[in-house]
């Protein structure tokens, strides 16, 4: 006579708690997309009529289907033009790069958080946003391929991310490679790559003047040309990244058992490195340099919806944006009248966070792992 586990239920009404609770944490992401959208469009630094707002987006929106006036009728033509201009022309641009860079940092934090199998792994801190700004930066510099700017930049960008990338990669298939070590090449590189910026600036002041914001981070000057490049990089690498997934998680086992398994972890770890990589220089060729969207980003997503990087690599993305989202939405609120550069609100976030995750893993290294 078969004997009823009396855990069953218990186990069943975990699961399905759980299960709502991942499904109203998606709700809820999912609507503060909506909420940083509209108020990054409504408390821009120009005051518009909410009405007025709301109306220039459902006419773009439809292509015009509504009719009439883009504005309403109660807007002349003349102001009407001027207000879709910063609405549409501006603000919506400007917004949807933040969210794109965002994804994609997170994308990539996600991505080297596990196949280093290290809780302090970011682009940022690791070095790679600030090869890209190097590369990015020769084209401010010596005015190299200005005439199609579009194109070079994000070439420039990608070849200085992948070069740091393979010294990072170097250093983990390292023998006595650990994650002190992956740190401080990291620290290290950030320390050499910001040197050879700073002696490759001071040969073209007027350059330094096109890059003072840049290399803050921002998204000043976002049209809807740039914004097609990103979200369609950030869709094409978003899925190459994502089908990565299978192999990070056996990864976490260790690269032994994932070899076992069917995965070759050097190469995993390669193409990983090349896919943040990229990853990350498309968003600093768009967006300057930007730290700890990818620190903080995955760390958030394993806390909300558990440790199964089918969940971990795309949702990364999405909180990645919602954190340069918010950075974008405070950067007009900060200091009023000034549009204050994104990266300012996400070092303030990401410096008191770092510690936080440097000491809480530095008491148990396989806490969250």
């Amino acid at each position: 006579m078969a004997v009823a586990d009396p855990a069953a239920p218990d186990s069943e009404r975990t699961e399905r708690s759980r299960a709502l609770h991942r499904r109203w944490t998606s709700v809820g992401i999912g609507g503060a997309l909506v909420a940083l959208f509209l108020i990054g469009v409504l408390f821009g630094p120009v005051p518009i009529p909410p009405a007025t707002v709301f109306h220039i987006l459902a006419y773009q929106l439809t292509f015009g289907l509504l009719g009439g006036s883009p504005c309403g009728a109660e807007v002349s033509a003349a102001r009407c033009g001027t207000l879709v201009l910063i609405v549409w022309g501006a603000l919506v641009p400007e917004i949807v790069l933040a969210f794109a860079a965002g994804a994609l940092l997170g994308l990539s934090g996600g991505l080297l958080q596990g196949i280093f199998r290290n809780p302090l792994a970011d682009p940022y801190l690791l070095g790679i946003s600030t090869g890209a700004a190097i590369g990015a930066a020769l084209l401010f510099v010596f005015n190299v391929g200005l005439q199609v700017a579009n194109v070079a930049l994000p070439l420039f960008a990608f070849v200085g991310a992948v070069l740091t990338g393979a010294v990072i990669l170097i250093a983990a298939r390292s023998s006595r490679s650990s994650t002190e070590t992956l740190l401080l090449t990291g620290v290290a590189l950030n320390a050499f790559l910001s040197a050879v910026l700073v002696f490759t600036l001071i040969y073209n002041p007027v350059g330094n003047l096109q890059l003072d914001y840049w290399l803050l981070g921002g998204v000043f000057g976002a049209n809807w040309p740039n914004d097609g490049l990103i979200v369609g990089g950030l869709f094409v690498v978003g899925v190459v990244i994502s089908l990565e997934a299978r192999g990070v998680n056996l990864l976490q086992l260790g690269g032994d058992v994932a070899q076992s398994l069917g995965v070759d972890a050097r190469r995993l770890v390669s193409r990983s490195i090349l896919f943040a990589s990229m990853a990350t220089a498309l968003a600093v060729a768009f967006t300057g340099v930007i730290g700890f969207v990818g620190l903080i980003a995955p760390h958030l997503v394993r806390r909300l919806f558990g440790y199964d990087y089918r969940r971990v690599l795309p949702l990364s993305g999405v909180l990645g944006a919602i954190l340069l989202g918010g950075a974008f939405d405070l950067s007009f609120n900060v200091v009023r009248a000034t549009e204050l550069p994104i990266g300012v609100p996400m070092a303030f976030l990401g410096g008191p966070f770092f510690v936080y995750v440097l000491y809480r893993y530095r008491r148990d290294p396989r806490r969250g792992w």
